[in-house]
């Protein structure tokens, strides 16, 4: 009558179901071999080219580098020249203030009285002068 029967699964054993659902199948290792898989060859790819793209931007930043040296020298030679240009224009005008300030000195202390000449005291027209008076 009222006797229980194997109906009702007794909660002491496991269903299968619940240990199917634990043990991966096949496939399903598979699937997640793959993606493991894909992400190694995906992480691969991206070390590979960014070691490629870094290697490129270091051969450029070098070329670079090295154009900027040889620009650089290029442009301490050019200083090197317009500088000895500056103090040889400088030694040049040296030279002509040094050879006038004697005249205009000499000319300064010798006053003339109107009416005469302004000639230059020492100059070629005044070694005539001289002659003049003296012969």
């Amino acid at each position: 009558m009222d006797t229980p029967t194997s109906a009702a699964p007794d909660e002491k054993t496991p269903s299968a179901e619940p240990a199917l659902a634990t043990q991966p199948s096949k496939s399903e290792t598979q699937e997640k071999s793959k993606p493991a898989g894909s992400l190694e060859v995906s992480a691969e790819r991206i070390s590979s080219s960014v070691a490629r793209l870094t290697s490129n931007s270091i051969d450029e930043l070098q070329g670079l580098v090295s154009e900027l040296q040889r620009m650089q020298e290029f442009l301490k030679s050019e200083v090197n020249n317009v500088q000895r240009q500056i103090d040889s224009a400088l030694a040049g005008i040296n030279i002509i203030v040094e050879t006038i300030s004697p005249w205009k000195s000499i000319a300064a202390s010798q006053a003339h009285p109107s009416g005469m000449r302004n000639v230059r005291v020492g100059g070629p027209a005044a070694n005539i002068e001289q002659r003049i008076r003296v012969g």
